[in-house]
């Protein structure tokens, strides 16, 4: 069980139903203007709702409010996303990472037209037994797109953070993350209002990401700050809010980049559509491998590369994390290109006009960035002269 920090219980909190009412009072007046979201007490949309929740997903709001209205102007219902090509809706997706969400998202869309109607369930079993809608997944849509207040409310990293402090929450070294999170929902389930579950919902999100931040909250901005047990004990600062994130391994790999001379094209490979970054378009490489990238010897031994030349290194690595690890690329290019490359497995040349609409990762154009950068001239003039 969550146990409360020392003298914690010397704390008095408002009752539930009073702090739920200044959650939503400071919502009406403090709330994000976000472009998936409605005015207060306007009902929304279950499908812009659940767009905007899968790409919430581990991913900053600003990144996704870039990319949300786009996405929805491209495929503004159900039955249009259901019936896009996934390499399409990958090439929407592109700068918003995870892709394993994009596929989930089609997939789900297509079942959705099958067998549901086009239409959002609203009941709780038949969301979670969608592609892609987990636990919090579908308590958003619930409470947000359909008004539903009758299960575990959404409770993100956010709200763990409120409700760890307002309750002074505490837990052993070595407690397992899901019971953790388990205790965190039941305490922010007794925070629950008697009406508008998603907006109570979106103002206890809101409160965690614009005051009560993970580092130095702005407790006087906080409209339960007199109810917030951690404040009153004056450990709102230094409260162990959750287990230290292990840090993530690291894998290397090298990448080729390929230039066609007669016109700049460069040529790209796509991903399998299972695995990592699946479906995406990227410069050939080896394996990701838990060791330093591979020599070019090492490389063709493999047959890695992408054709037999006169392979050379480019000054400088790329570095890209993903969710479970970090990967390292050295990058080498090679001169001689030979002209009949068209007939590589999975390779396409596409124009340097054309990549920033293709349906890159956030790592190829990375990879991208970094080869056009270290192959530019100037650059290799640099280079000569030094």
């Amino acid at each position: 069980m969550a146990s409360r920090i020392p003298d914690a219980s010397l704390v008095t909190p408002a009752p539930p139903g009073a702090l739920a009412a200044r959650f939503l009072a400071w919502y009406d007046r403090h709330r994000r203007h976000l472009p998936w979201r409605m005015a207060p007490g306007t009902p929304s949309d279950p499908y812009r709702v659940w767009v905007s929740e899968v790409m919430l997903q581990q991913v900053r709001v600003e990144t996704v409010a870039r990319h949300y209205a786009p996405f929805l102007e491209r495929w503004p219902t159900v039955e249009a996303l259901a019936a896009a090509p996934l390499e399409e809706v990958l090439r929407g997706w592109s700068g918003l990472g995870r892709y394993a969400r994009a596929h989930n998202l089609h997939a789900c869309a297509r079942l959705l037209v099958e067998r549901h109607e086009g239409r959002l369930p609203e009941d709780e079993a038949a969301l979670r037994a969608l592609p892609g809608v987990g636990p919090y997944t579908a308590a958003a849509i619930r409470a947000i797109a359909f008004g539903r207040g009758d299960a575990l409310p959404p409770v993100d990293g956010n709200v763990e953070r409120v409700v760890a402090r307002l309750f002074a929450l505490g837990w052993e070294p070595g407690t397992p993350d899901t019971r953790r999170r388990a205790e965190l929902r039941r305490f922010a389930a007794s925070l629950a209002p008697d009406g508008r579950p998603g907006d109570h919902a979106q103002a206890i999100m809101d409160l965690g990401a614009t005051v009560c931040v993970p580092r130095r909250p702005r407790c006087g901005a906080c409209p339960v700050q007199d109810a917030c047990a951690a404040r009153a004990l004056g450990v709102a600062d230094t409260l162990v809010l959750g287990p230290k994130r292990a840090p993530r391994p690291k894998r290397y790999a090298t990448a080729f980049w390929v230039s066609r001379p007669e016109d700049g094209a460069v040529l790209l490979r796509r991903r399998p559509m299972k695995g990592p970054l699946g479906g995406t378009l990227e410069p050939p490489s080896t394996e990701w491998r838990p060791r330093r990238a591979w020599r070019a010897a090492e490389a063709i031994s493999a047959g890695a590369l992408p054709f037999a030349a006169d392979w050379r290194r480019l000054p400088g690595r790329v570095r890209h994390a993903l969710s479970s690890y970090e990967v390292e690329f050295a990058v080498m290019t090679a001169a001689d290109v030979p002209r009949a490359l068209d007939t590589m497995d999975g390779a396409v040349w596409v124009g340097r006009e054309h990549l920033e609409g293709e349906a890159l990762s956030s790592l190829a154009r990375k990879l991208v960035r970094h080869a056009l950068a270290a192959t530019r001239p100037r650059a290799i003039r640099h280079r000569r002269r030094a």
